[in-house]
């Protein structure tokens, strides 16, 4: 039930829809480091980018495959769906305690 969840719903809102920070690595004059985060994007889109992406792929799975899942739903509409699915699943818990 939850391992559904996470399979259909969840993981993909977070690999395709869900931006996160890429971290850039500057070192001052002293020597400190410090990340800068000047571009957001996907875990898909940043994969995207790499050299030779299809190399790390299954054999399976193309990347016309993945762009394709990518752009069968906005950003928005994939957070929607994924937050109904949440609610439903925790719905069921609750019904199951109650039982």
């Amino acid at each position: 039930m939850i391992g559904a969840f996470y399979r259909e719903h969840f993981n993909p809102y977070l690999n395709f829809h869900r931006p996160c920070g890429v971290p850039e690595r500057e070192v001052n004059a002293k020597g400190k480091e410090k990340k800068r985060y000047r571009w957001y994007a996907a875990p898909w889109e940043i994969l995207r980018q790499l050299p030779g992406v299809a190399g790390y792929l299954k054999p399976e799975v193309t990347i016309q495959d993945l762009d394709g899942f990518a752009k069968r739903q906005t950003g928005t509409q994939a957070a929607l769906a994924m937050q109904q699915a949440k609610r439903q699943l925790f719905a069921r818990f609750r019904r199951q305690q109650s039982a």
